[in-house]
């Protein structure tokens, strides 16, 4: 069980890579679109090369259009294909200025209480991230420059939410299952077992 949750937090946050690196191309893209644009509007290119700068703005150099449409989805549906990793591993910023003098054992109920508590809040998240994508889905409203479906969006932070939501479970189970055991079944992020 243990290899699937792990291939599926991988996979997922293997997608979310990918997407970010499409997004960081199409960024830079559009930046360095819009700075040719500005560049080929200046007072030199307008007078001394008008033919050339127009030429090229002719071709349609510059920003993409709906750039942000883009990012903003992106973004949104990368977060949440990290978080499955993040929650295997148990890398969520931690403050253990206290819990750091308490025992081990100690420190695994308390690491379980806050898994399943973090597993309870993922999922109200996803829920209304569902009931935000059925809402979007039934009024039709789509972007303002690429007219895509504002739902798709959310479907896609979704599926990566749930997944999410599977790992966050499975998480609070096995840190339960640590401190009645008291000895590491997760990995961390430190790589002990």
């Amino acid at each position: 069980m243990h290899r699937l949750i792990q291939s599926l937090a991988r996979l997922t946050a293997l997608a979310g890579g990918f997407v970010l690196i499409v997004l960081i191309v199409l960024t830079s893209l559009s930046i360095i679109g819009r700075s040719v644009n500005k560049l080929l509007h200046n007072d030199f290119f307008q007078q001394k090369m008008t033919g050339f700068s127009q030429a090229l703005l002719d071709l349609g150099i510059g920003e993409i259009n709906g750039s942000y449409e883009l990012l903003e989805a992106g973004v949104a549906f990368s977060i949440f294909s990290f978080l499955p990793l993040c929650q295997l591993y148990g890398s969520h910023a931690t403050v253990d200025v206290f819990t750091a003098a308490l025992p081990l054992r100690a420190n695994r109920w308390i690491a379980a209480f806050w898994e399943i508590v973090l597993a309870l809040v993922l999922l109200l998240i996803i829920w209304r991230l569902y009931e935000g994508m059925q809402r979007y889905m039934g009024n039709g409203e789509t972007t303002l420059f690429l007219q895509f479906p504002v739902w798709w969006a959310y479907a896609a932070s979704f599926a990566a939410g749930v997944v999410t939501c599977i790992v966050a479970a499975y998480c609070a189970v096995m840190r339960l299952l640590e401190a009645v055991q008291n000895h590491s079944i997760l990995p961390s992020e430190h790589g002990e077992h």
